[in-house]
């Protein structure tokens, strides 16, 4: 028999000491979040396991204001206690500001999504943090329209194999890196035109060959950088959103002004309430339609139950993932 107590709390994973390797994530005990009006209750099923979760275990990426200490960014699962427009049973996926990696969690009612038809938990789980950076970066920042090229590096990541099909799904041609001849290979299987191992080509060559490109999706920085410049057509728009290679930028600003290039980047998280209230919309508005006709399929590389969130920050640190990496709770 579950005690009150019991139903009081919820098993969540913590980072020990605070900051440390994967090894340091671990199941414990806390209290159950109470959803303040405007926000529901989700009984999550599955939670992705996303990158930015990394740097925060590492201590160098805290939450914002008012979100929980407790990892996790996006989830799927069923509404527990209804507002907004959701009822008490209906299955959803949000985008949290924190939180995921339990078996609660609270949202702003207007940041979740219906989950579409035909996707399990595991594979609703992995759409929000990545649908969301997508769409706000490369269509919104970076302008890609029909008929334009994306050059995109970390074609396998969660985030590249998003944007592959949401690029594809919006008409755009797709030039995808990635470190090796299998990532390459996967990435045109995911659609891109254009592959390139970076290990073997020079990707600014390639993409000169195949006519430069409009926008560039860049997570690594470093030494891409220029040769993105290299790539980027006249009037293209260059967007950062992580700096794996390397943060700092050392481009002559002659070459900004002749290629009129915009350079620009953002991140999601920090974002106000009502800024990830209109991405929602407009992404159940513009990118639902192309994921009920099919463009856009679900791509979970591996699951691991909650309480192995070391062994899945683990596998995602080793790089060899294609897709998502998602916790299965309950």
């Amino acid at each position: 028999m579950t005690s009150s107590t019991e139903a009081e709390t919820m098993t969540a994973i913590a980072v020990e000491g605070g900051r440390g390797p994967a090894s340091a994530l671990k199941p414990v005990r806390i209290p159950r979040p109470q959803p303040k009006p405007g926000e529901i209750l989700i009984k999550v099923r599955a939670a992705g396991v996303n990158r930015p979760d990394i740097v925060q275990r590492l201590g160098m990426y805290p939450p914002p204001p008012g979100a929980p200490d407790t990892l996790g960014l996006e989830v799927a699962g069923e509404v527990a206690v209804a507002a907004g427009r959701w009822k008490v049973g209906e299955k959803v996926t949000a985008l949290l500001g924190g939180g995921g990696y339990a078996e609660y969690a609270v949202v702003d009612a207007r940041h979740a999504l219906p989950i579409p038809a035909g996707f399990s938990f595991e594979d609703a789980a992995g759409l929000p943090e990545t649908v969301f950076t997508v769409y706000a970066n490369v269509f919104e920042h970076g302008g890609l329209k029909a008929g334009e090229t994306l050059l995109l590096h970390g074609a396998t990541s969660g985030i590249g194999v998003t944007a592959i099909q949401m690029a594809k799904a919006a008409g755009a041609r797709v030039i995808a890196t990635g470190r090796g001849a299998d990532k390459a290979k996967a990435a045109l299987a995911l659609g891109a035109d254009v592959a390139v191992d970076v290990t073997a080509e020079d990707f600014a060559e390639v993409a000169k060959r195949e006519g430069g490109v409009d926008v560039v999706l860049d997570m690594v920085g470093g030494d891409y950088v220029s040769k993105n410049l290299d790539a980027l057509n006249t009037g293209g728009r260059i967007v950062f959103i992580a700096a794996l290679g390397g943060a700092e930028l050392n481009i002559p600003i002659f070459r900004i002004m002749m290629k009129r290039a915009v350079i620009t980047g953002s991140t999601l998280r920090p974002r106000d309430a009502d800024e990830k209230a209109r991405l929602a919309a407009e992404i159940e508005r513009v990118v639902w339609p192309w994921i009920a006709a099919g463009k856009i399929k679900p791509q979970v590389d591996k699951t691991f139950p909650l309480e192995d969130a070391a062994a899945a920050h683990a596998h995602l640190e080793g790089g060899a993932h294609v897709g998502k990496v998602i916790l299965v709770a309950g």
